[in-house]
């Protein structure tokens, strides 16, 4: 089993090295091309829509597909895109490739998700899906520096091809190790299309677009205010961002194991978290010291946040794991795309860098809000009592003489 999860991270390692390592490489890409840094940045806008777009996509055309046959078909996509984006020759080229890239993203976690789950032993079904997770985790502290490194020094479409080799031997250790995993029986397309339509299952990805779009707002532009605010140098705001990675791979294991705990305590808990830590993000990031801390409990709380809610959306939609897991990847991605708007609507209008941090906070409540509005909806009701019956008598009332009460007559 442990063969068998480390594929499927290294997939996942993949596919977070290859969603990150674009925002490091934006200036040779745009050296490259010839095209300006800010339409460059339009290839990170193009995988979150592929994500958006392949997440139910692709997962509704493999619901016949066994787990382990629909993980490969997923990693050879993702692979050909990183591969066709390396080779393409002009700017539009790379943008459609990158699209391409992007579909995959959210069915590839879903399917991993519920093979890890089924792979699991019982009480360990979260701890499971966390491992996998561990891939993505890993990939911000060790393949996005290492990737912007080698685009800097060969050129981003060297990062693109290494990138692609990563997923052809995640292809081949998915082949090799991941048992065969049929398809759960009963589960159906139908079964998975409605599935997005459970109020719990809406709440929930509803609470990670708008309690995860804080994080974004922040994140996305982390570099310039660990420059402007906390004194980083362009080497110390790369070390920075490897601590965020060490964090989302605490948060990614502690949210395993408080989801096998207790879930539905651990999806307020979480949210309640990462309001705090936003909160106070933006009085810690005027110091060095205290900025780095808080770069690692923002990667703590979001991760161990996005952990626990993918347990609890795969738990309220038992009959529709893939399609809901995969969800909840787009979902992430649209949070993405969202807190970056935010964030520089609110630096462009002169609020300063520690805005987005107080934004994101105000985010991250209404994502509280929204999960205790869920537990509310979802708490059992109580039986409806039946009509009263009047008290039976003590006594049976006397028979009148000569009714003929008990006579044949």
């Amino acid at each position: 089993m442990r063969l068998a999860l480390l594929a499927m991270a290294l997939g996942a390692f993949g596919i977070g090295t290859t969603e990150f390592v674009i925002m490091g490489l934006l200036p040779e890409v745009s050296a490259d091309l010839d095209v300006s840094v800010s339409s460059a940045g339009n290839l990170i806008a193009g995988y979150a829509i592929g994500v958006v777009i392949g997440a139910p996509l692709l997962t509704v055309v493999s619901t016949r597909l066994p787990r382990r046959r629909a993980l490969i078909l997923f990693m050879g996509v993702f692979a050909a895109g990183n591969l066709l984006s390396a080779l393409a020759p002009e700017f539009g080229a790379v943008l459609g490739f990158r699209v391409l890239t992007g579909l995959p993203h959210g069915a590839y976690f879903g399917a991993a998700a519920v093979a890890a789950a089924q792979l699991a032993e019982p009480g360990r079904r979260a701890r499971n899906v966390a491992r996998v997770f561990l891939g993505l985790t890993v990939a911000n502290i060790v393949g996005v520096p290492a990737g912007t490194w080698l685009g800097q020094e060969l050129g981003w479409r060297a990062t693109f091809g290494v990138v692609a080799a990563i997923g052809v031997v995640a292809m081949a250790g998915i082949a090799l190790c991941v048992p065969h995993l049929p398809k759960p029986h009963g589960v159906r397309l139908r079964h998975e299309m409605a599935g997005l339509a459970n109020r719990q299952v809406v709440l929930g990805l509803l609470t990670i677009v708008l309690g995860c779009s804080g994080v974004f707002a922040v994140y996305t532009y982390i570099a310039p205010t660990m420059k402007e605010l906390a004194g980083f140098t362009e080497a110390g705001v790369t070390g920075v961002l490897a601590l965020f990675g060490v964090g989302m791979t605490l948060g990614s294991l502690l949210g395993g194991r408080m989801a096998d705990r207790a879930l539905r305590p651990s999806v307020y808990g979480s949210l309640t978290s990462l309001a705090l830590v936003l909160l106070l993000f933006s009085f810690a990031v005027h110091n060095p010291w205290t900025a780095a801390i808080g770069v690692v409990a923002l990667g703590v709380a979001t991760f161990a946040t996005c952990t626990v809610i993918q347990v609890f959306l795969m738990t309220k939609a038992e009959r529709a794991p893939t399609l809901t897991s995969a969800s909840n990847h787009a979902a992430f991605n649209l949070a993405n795309a969202f807190g970056a708007w935010i964030g520089g609507a609110v630096i462009g209008a002169g609020l300063g860098y520690t805005a987005p941090a107080l934004v994101g906070a105000a985010m991250a409540v209404v994502g509280v809000g929204l999960a205790l509005a869920a537990g509310y909806l979802d708490r059992p009701r109580p039986p409806r009592s039946a009509p009263a019956v009047p008290d039976a008598p003590t006594e049976a009332p006397a028979v009148p003489a000569g009714s003929g009460a008990g006579s044949a007559g």
